[in-house]
């Protein structure tokens, strides 16, 4: 089979692409495609004597300690995601907005911005606002697309605000400080949430029907103080996490199991805790990391034998005669993410891609910590984008059943345009990601 050898890595790369194609239009996992490819490629083109060196860069991946810190996070949003933690949040929200118009928009966004702060997943994130935030809106006759886009958007967040397991993946592949990573998607991210809350703004100031100004409820102090209770616990998981990694007290891997003590305790304070209760959460956690697991494994292998025969240096030679403008390229790879984006999952995407792009970025002339940001701010609209965008699939999964996908998908529109605009900026002003 070493005759592949003779296809040259132009023709070669196509042939590797179309079985790329080829295997994931026939529904099989992509950690799979990526190494039944790679195992291909590396016997077709090297011979069998070239497998440990593939074995040797899986190794690599999932030996980091650094990694330790994924099934961290996702346990500790498994947590939440079984505790009352989210709905005495969201419940708290009530005290802010008052009579304000959209307000209980807004409050759905402001809590998604808590929630991703202290877990970094998404998909829980969206079906819990889809069932707490989606039927008050609707209840309370919010527009159905004003409120289907703020579930999805604002439970995408998760994507950019730390600790994102997206930032952890990348850091992982471009082997830069993950540390670094958090502090510089802190502005972005939060700029992000920012152009949502002043879209339904300005959206309920033109259209006065889109969100009906609800007459607060009288609550008494004692409410009230149960009420900001439900604040506390939510806060302080926040402060532990990012305060211990900002502040230089912890790692990001000791700050994820400092994160997952603290929901821990608070379950068990508030009388939520059993053993079922873990056990579902672990075995959440065990699906999900071994998914990601996976995926890093076969496409590190995949990489790994491209970048042996050659196709590394020939990509990127590709991507920067794109252009002598370095803007131009950086645009250029935002355009191939995106398109990634609408068919591939991100990890599969960050695994790819970023031992490519990486480099090409550093020969540009650019911080790979503030590419990290742009990166991770391109999968924001990968989450909503069709025909795949798995926010919207997450929200269909717990939405009524008389709210179909078209309507679902045509909802998110809005948000992809602001998401788009977050990015521009972004490239624009690479001063907005500091560290």
């Amino acid at each position: 089979m070493l005759e592949l050898q003779s296809l040259g890595i132009e023709y070669g790369t196509l042939l590797m692409l179309a079985m790329l194609l080829v295997l994931l239009v026939t529904g099989m996992p992509l950690a799979f495609v990526t190494l039944l490819v790679a195992l291909f490629f590396t016997v077709g083109w090297f011979g069998p004597s070239a497998i440990p060196l593939i074995t040797s860069r899986v190794y690599t991946f999932v030996s980091s300690f650094v990694f330790v810190s994924v099934p961290m996070f996702v346990l500790m949003a498994s947590i939440l995601d079984r505790s009352g933690i989210a709905r005495d949040l969201f419940d708290a929200m009530k005290l802010v907005g008052g009579r304000l118009r959209g307000s209980v928009a807004i409050q759905t966004i402001f809590v998604a911005v808590i929630l991703a702060a202290m877990s970094g997943i998404i998909g829980g994130e969206i079906v819990l606002l889809g069932l707490l935030a989606l039927p008050q809106m609707l209840r309370l006759g919010y527009n159905r697309g004003l409120a289907i886009g703020v579930v999805c958007a604002g439970g995408s967040l998760g994507t950019m605000v730390p600790p994102s397991i997206v930032l952890i993946i990348y850091g992982l592949t471009a082997n830069v400080s993950i540390g670094d990573l958090f502090v510089a998607a802190v502005i972005p991210g939060l700029m992000l949430a920012a152009f949502y809350v002043l879209y339904v703004l300005v959206r309920v100031y033109f259209d006065p029907d889109a969100a009906p100004i609800v007459e607060p409820d009288e609550i008494s102090r004692a409410d009230k103080i149960r009420l900001l209770r439900g604040l506390i616990v939510p806060l302080l998981v926040v402060v532990m996490v990012l305060g211990s990694i900002y502040g230089g007290i912890a790692s990001v891997t000791e700050a994820s199991a400092v994160g997952v003590a603290g929901v821990l305790l608070s379950t068990i304070v508030r009388g939520e805790f059993t053993l079922e209760l873990l056990r579902s959460a672990a075995l959440q956690t065990l699906s999900t990391c071994g998914m990601i697991v996976w995926i890093g494994v076969g496409a590190s292998a995949l990489v790994g034998v491209f970048n042996l025969m050659g196709g590394v240096d020939f990509v990127s030679t590709l991507i920067v005669g794109v252009s002598e403008n370095p803007v131009v390229v950086i645009g250029f790879m935002m355009v191939i993410l995106f398109l990634l984006g609408m068919f591939l999952d991100w990890v599969g995407i960050a695994l790819l891609t970023m031992p490519i792009f990486v480099p090409i970025v550093i020969s540009l002339g650019y911080n790979p910590v503030w590419f990290g940001v742009v990166f991770a701010m391109n999968m924001q609209v990968s989450y909503l984008s069709p025909p795949f965008g798995p926010a919207v699939f997450y929200l269909k999964s717990v939405a009524p059943a008389d709210i179909s996908l078209g309507e679902m998908f045509r909802a998110v529109i809005p948000f992809i345009g602001l998401q788009v605009m977050a990015l521009i900026l972004l490239i624009a002003f690479p001063w907005l990601a500091y560290h």
